[in-house]
């Protein structure tokens, strides 16, 4: 029998997390799925890392000594430089993970978590980034037909009027507008911007979702921005501009 070569690499990954035994078993299984993968313990070592190799996406955890995962985002902004970033977070910080969407953070994942989702994250984000300057995620304002979404002042616009959300509905959209495409689960949902992570609280997502549409105008039948996929989740079909 012959030995089946690995696969040519489809993009390079930065791992970076101060857990030796994270990066030993999460590196090579990334690796499998077509990746290359270079490997830092902290932020000042990434920083390194991205300044002598061409990366195409960070994985970084947010807890870290010397520089964090959050310091690490913004350092790469601050220098105008927007290599994708998918930050791995704690289940409890949700506070986290909607001040890391200031910081230009592209995905969460929170810890623990399966390595097939994270492999499944950066596959989408790597879709979405490659051949964009600029991506969503970093831009201050979002633009969906008369649908505006100022992040820095969390303010929605309709048609030029001031659109009234709560804080959490506000969240998620931002979430979802500048992940335009995408199916979101309601879990993943959950967990990715309130680090909430029972089954129980779905609806949590639902009524935001109600709150959304019922601001915008939008229907679940004949969608315009928010559309369900039955037994799937949610996803923003309008085409955005940042």
């Amino acid at each position: 029998m012959v030995a089946s070569s690995p696969p040519t690499p489809t993009g390079t990954l930065l791992l970076v997390d101060d857990e030796a035994s994270i990066r030993t078993s999460l590196g090579p299984y990334l690796e499998r799925t077509g990746l290359r993968v270079l490997l830092a313990s902290d932020g000042l070592e990434a920083l390194d890392v991205l300044a002598a190799n061409r990366v195409d996406i960070v994985v970084t955890d947010v807890l870290m000594p010397r520089m964090d995962g959050r310091e690490l985002v913004r350092r790469l902004r601050s220098q105008g430089t927007w290599t994708p970033v998918i930050l791995l977070t704690q289940l409890d910080a949700s506070y986290e993970r909607i001040s890391a969407l200031d910081d230009g953070a592209d995905d969460y994942l929170s810890k623990p978590f399966d390595p097939a989702e994270l492999a499944s994250r950066v596959r989408a984000v790597l879709r979405r980034s490659r051949g964009v300057a600029r991506p969503l995620t970093a831009a201050t304002v979002l633009t969906a037909g008369a649908l505006v979404l100022d992040r820095s002042r969390r303010r929605v616009e309709l048609d030029g009027r001031e659109v009234m959300l709560t804080p959490k509905a506000v969240t998620l959209l931002d979430y979802l507008m500048s992940h335009p495409g995408e199916l979101h689960t309601r879990d993943g949902l959950l967990a990715a911007l309130w680090g909430i992570d029972f089954a129980s609280s779905t609806r949590a997502v639902d009524h935001r979702i109600r709150e959304i549409r019922r601001a915008l105008g939008d229907t679940a039948t004949d969608p315009t921005y928010i559309e369900t996929v039955p037994s799937g989740g949610y996803r923003f079909c309008a085409k955005v501009s940042g």
